[in-house]
C-alpha cells in the first residue's frame, strides 16, 4: 500500500464550474471512429450527442490547430470534453520514477497547448503499460507518486482536474489496485474516472467500486460486456481474447448492470459527462458501421435508461 493514505473527501460542489444543468451529459469517445475527421463530429452531432472524447493518438491531424478543431466543433454544436492521454511523443511512464519528470512535463504541455483551448476542465489519464507481473505495492505507491505530482500542477496551474482511469491491461486493473490508487492519492488533485465495463472485466464489481468512490468521481465510462462476465471474479481476460473475439459489448449486453449505475448517479444527482466508450465495429463478428454503433447504444440510452436529454 502507498506510505501515505489520503481520507478526506473533495467537495463536488467545489470542484469544477458547469454550464450544463442537474443531469448527466452524453459524450461519444473516439476510438468509435479512429482518427478524428470533421465527419465524426458531423455524425456525433446528427445523433444529438453534445460532448466528443478522443484519444490524443487520435488528433495527430489536429495536435498542432486546436484551434481549427475548436472551430469545426463549434460549428456543429459538439464540446471537446476531455482527451485520453497517450499516442507518440508523450510519456506515459507513471511507475519508474526516473521518468517522472518527462512524463508530468509532457501532460502539462498537452493541457496546457491544447485541453485549455477548449476549456476542458478534466484530463482522462491511462497509467501505461501493465508489468508483466501483478503490480506491486512499491509500483503503485510510485504511480501515486506522479499522479499526485501531475495532478497537483494541472489543477493549480490550469484549474483541470486528473482523472485516473483503471484499465485491463494497465497497471491499476483489479479492485485491490483501484482501493490503492484511491487511498495513495490526494483528492485535492486526482479524480476517478471509472470505466464500468473495465472495472468488471479487471473482476471488480462496477456498481459498487462507482459507489464506493461516487465522491471522488469526475467523470464517467459506460460501455459493455458478454453476460458471462456478469459478476465476474475470475482472471483479467487476455488481450489474445480480445483480439480472437471483442470484449468490449454494446449497452444492454448484459455484463454490467448499467440500469443500476444510472439510477445511483441520478439519486447522487450526478451532473457530469458520461462517456459511450465504444470500440470500431468488427466486420467479421456481424456487426455494422461506426454510426450502426452508435445507434444501438443511443438506443440504450433513451429507451432502457430513459434518458430524456444527452
Amino acid at each position: 500500500m502507498p506510505s501515505v493514505l489520503y481520507t478526506g473527501r473533495s467537495s463536488r460542489n467545489a470542484r469544477r464550474v458547469r454550464d450544463m444543468t442537474d443531469s448527466p451529459r452524453f459524450a461519444v469517445g473516439g476510438a468509435l471512429f479512429g482518427r478524428t475527421e470533421v465527419e465524426d463530429i458531423a455524425m456525433i452531432a446528427r445523433h444529438g450527442f453534445p460532448g466528443f472524447e478522443p484519444y490524443r493518438g487520435q488528433l495527430m491531424n489536429w495536435l498542432e490547430r486546436p484551434l481549427d478543431l475548436k472551430r469545426v466543433l463549434d460549428d456543429h454544436g459538439v464540446r471537446l470534453i476531455t482527451c485520453s492521454n497517450g499516442g507518440p511523443n508523450q510519456s506515459v511512464e507513471f511507475i519508474d520514477p526516473t521518468a517522472r519528470q518527462k512524463t508530468i512535463d509532457d501532460h502539462v504541455a498537452f493541457a496546457r497547448d491544447f485541453l485549455a483551448v477548449f476549456g476542458c476542465t478534466h484530463f482522462k489519464i491511462n497509467m501505461g503499460r501493465r508489468p508483466d507481473h501483478a503490480t506491486t505495492a512499491d509500483e503503485l505507491a510510485s504511480i501515486c507518486g506522479t499522479l499526485n505530482a501531475l495532478g497537483r500542477r494541472v489543477k493549480e496551474e490550469l484549474d483541470i482536474s486528473l482523472g485516473a482511469h483503471a484499465h485491463i491491461w494497465g497497471p491499476v486493473e483489479r479492485p485491490g489496485e483501484i482501493d490503492a490508487i484511491m487511498a495513495g492519492t490526494d483528492p485535492r488533485y486526482v479524480w476517478f474516472l471509472p470505466d464500468t465495463a473495465q472495472i468488471n472485466l479487471g473482476s471488480g464489481d462496477p456498481v459498487a467500486i462507482v459507489r464506493r468512490y461516487y465522491d471522488r468521481v469526475i467523470a464517467v465510462h459506460f460501455k459493455d460486456s458478454r453476460p458471462q462476465y456478469r459478476g465476474w471474479t475470475g482472471a483479467t481476460p487476455t488481450q489474445e481474447q480480445h483480439r480472437e473475439r471483442i470484449l468490449y459489448q454494446d449497452l444492454g449486453s448484459g455484463g454490467v448492470d448499467h440500469e443500476t449505475i444510472y439510477a445511483d448517479l441520478l439519486k447522487a444527482g450526478y451532473s457530469g459527462w458520461i462517456t459511450l466508450d465504444l470500440d470500431p465495429p468488427r466486420a467479421n463478428e456481424g456487426e455494422g458501421s461506426p454510426e450502426d454503433k452508435l445507434l444501438i447504444n443511443k438506443r440504450y440510452l433513451t429507451d432502457v435508461l430513459k434518458v430524456a436529454r444527452l
